[in-house]
C-alpha cells in the first residue's frame, strides 16, 4: 500500500531540497588572511660605524616668587656606534662616543655661550668636560639583536651631549607582531631626595607598531609614571621622564632611522612654602640616521623657534 502525504508536506519537502541546491551553488564566503606580522631586528656588521645627527632643546621657564627664570639650550650633535664585534645571534659590541657637537646655552640677563667643537680651538668656561670627551668613547655597550643591553662599561669622562640622550635603543619584541601591537619595558628610576633619603619610583615605556610602509616600521612612544606622586618638587624631579613621541625603524637595515621625542610639562608649587611657584619644561629630542660623512657645524639649526611658544 502506497503511502500519501498531505500536499503542505510535499510542498516543504520541495522547498527543503531547493534551498540545498541553492546553498550548494551558491559562492564560498571569502576566507579572512591573518594580519601580516613583522620581525623587528637590529643587524650590525663588525667594523661599521653608525652615526646619527642628534638635536637636543629645551626651555625651561621656572617662577618664583615674583621673579621668572628662562634657560634655553639647543645641543647638536653627531653620535657614533663602532661596532667591534657581532656574533651569530646578531649580538653586537660597540663602542658609544659622540664624533662632533655644536652647542649653546642662554639664561635671562645673561650672554649666550657657545662652543663648536668642529671650529673653536679652546672651549668657553664651564665646556672643558664636554671638549675632552669629543671623539672618546662614552662606553662600551654589548646588546642583542632585540635591543637589550647585556652588560655596559661606561668610561670616566663626561658626556658630549648630557641633557637628555634620549632611548639608546628600543626594546623589540622576541616574536613577529601585526600592526597595532603594543609590548611595554617596566622600569624603577631612584629619585634622590632632601633629606638624604632614596625613592624609588615606577614608570612604564609603552611601544606600538603604528604602521609599517616601504620597509620602514613606524613605533609610537610613550612613558607613564606609576608610582602616584603627591608632591611637585618630586614631580619636578621627573619632569624628563615623560616624553612621548615616534621612532622609525628600517627593517631590512636592521638600526633606527629616526626618532622624536617631545615633552611640554608644567608642575606648580614646587618650591617649599610657595604654592604658586611654577616650572614649566619644553623639550625636543630629535635623531637622524647620517648616510654621508658629518659636518655639523654646516647644518642648519631646525625646529628651535617651536620651543619658544
Amino acid at each position: 500500500m502506497k503511502a500519501t502525504y498531505p500536499l503542505s508536506v510535499g510542498l516543504l519537502v520541495l522547498a527543503i531540497v531547493a534551498a540545498r541546491a541553492s546553498a550548494d551553488d551558491s559562492p564560498a564566503a571569502p576566507s579572512v588572511s591573518p594580519p601580516e606580522k613583522f620581525t623587528l631586528r637590529y643587524r650590525f656588521q663588525p667594523g661599521e660605524t653608525v652615526r646619527w645627527e642628534v638635536l637636543q632643546q629645551a626651555r625651561v621657564r621656572t617662577t618664583v616668587s615674583d621673579t621668572t627664570q628662562v634657560a634655553e639650550t639647543v645641543t647638536k650633535s653627531v653620535k657614533a656606534w663602532r661596532v667591534k664585534d657581532v656574533e651569530p645571534d646578531g649580538t653586537a659590541t660597540f663602542e658609544h662616543l659622540v664624533e662632533s657637537v655644536d652647542m649653546r646655552n642662554q639664561f635671562t640677563d645673561r650672554p649666550e655661550v657657545r662652543y663648536r667643537s668642529l671650529t673653536d680651538e679652546q672651549p668657553p668656561p664651564g665646556f672643558e668636560g664636554v671638549a675632552q670627551s669629543i671623539g672618546v668613547p662614552i662606553a662600551v655597550v654589548k646588546m642583542d639583536s632585540h635591543g637589550e643591553i647585556l652588560h655596559r662599561e661606561r668610561k670616566p669622562v663626561k658626556a658630549a651631549a648630557q641633557n637628555n640622550e634620549g632611548l639608546m635603543t628600543i626594546p623589540l619584541p622576541g616574536e613577529p607582531i601585526a600592526i597595532g601591537h603594543t609590548w611595554n619595558l617596566p622600569c624603577n628610576v631612584d629619585v634622590p631626595l632632601e633629606n638624604g633619603t632614596v625613592k624609588k619610583v615606577k614608570t612604564l615605556q609603552t611601544f606600538k607598531l603604528q604602521s609599517v610602509k616601504t620597509g620602514v616600521a613606524t613605533i609610537e612612544v610613550a612613558t607613564r609614571i606609576l608610582t602616584p606622586l603627591h608632591d611637585p618638587a618630586l614631580e619636578a624631579k621627573l619632569i624628563q621622564r615623560e616624553q612621548s613621541g615616534t621612532v622609525r625603524f628600517d627593517l631590512d637595515a636592521g638600526r633606527v632611522l629616526g626618532q622624536q621625542m617631545d615633552l611640554d610639562r608644567r608642575v606648580v608649587g614646587f618650591t617649599p612654602n610657595n604654592p604658586v611657584s611654577s616650572l614649566h619644561y619644553v623639550t625636543r629630542f630629535t635623531e637622524t640616521l647620517l648616510a654621508d660623512p658629518p659636518d655639523v657645524a654646516s647644518r642648519p639649526e631646525s625646529h628651535t623657534a617651536e620651543l619658544k611658544k
